[in-house]
């Protein structure tokens, strides 16, 4: 079964790169926010433009800022 629509896919720009952090910190909550959704799940590598090296580190960043209480837990989809 042939798609519909064939366009062109774009690739992301790598938010890390265009602001030049080599390595990622977990104490800098307000960059690891852009790597969250609204309810505290980290975000996919498509979704980010992030290279695996980079979604790694930040996952733990993300992690370890969670231990710290910088950042929230994923909350239940449920209240």
């Amino acid at each position: 079964m042939a798609k519909k629509f064939d366009r062109p896919v774009r690739k992301k720009a790598n938010p890390l790169i265009t602001e030049g952090i080599e390595r990622v910190d977990w104490k800098n909550a307000q960059l690891l926010r852009k790597f969250i959704s609204d309810r505290g799940k980290i975000r996919a590598r498509r979704v980010t433009g992030l290279t695996p090296q980079q979604q790694k580190q930040v996952a733990t960043a993300i992690k370890n800022a969670r231990e710290m209480a910088l950042l929230p837990y994923p909350g239940s989809g449920r209240s």
